[in-house]
């Protein structure tokens, strides 16, 4: 049943990082870039996941996620900063 949760989890952040690259090309803004790139992070973090034998609690599982999330917050400081310079 894990392993079926771990799949649908990175199918789903798989297609968000596709929705997230449709917005980037049709704006050209490097936030929705960034936050596909994050998502398709996450996803790969889900498949190595359930392709090992290794339970979620090694911390390089947590590296991994925590690169996605600091990507995802470094894309809303970097929209925020932009805002403030025009």
């Amino acid at each position: 049943m894990q392993d079926i949760l771990l799949g649908a989890i990175a199918m789903a952040s798989f297609v968000a990082g596709l929705f997230f690259l449709r917005f980037w090309k049709s704006t050209k803004d490097r936030f929705f870039l960034f936050f596909a790139i994050a998502f398709w992070i996450e996803a790969i973090n889900r498949v190595i996941l359930g392709l090992v034998e290794l339970s979620e609690n090694f911390p390089i599982f947590y590296l991994i996620r925590f690169l996605a999330f600091a990507l995802i917050l470094f894309a809303i400081l970097d929209k925020n900063q932009a805002k403030k310079i025009l």
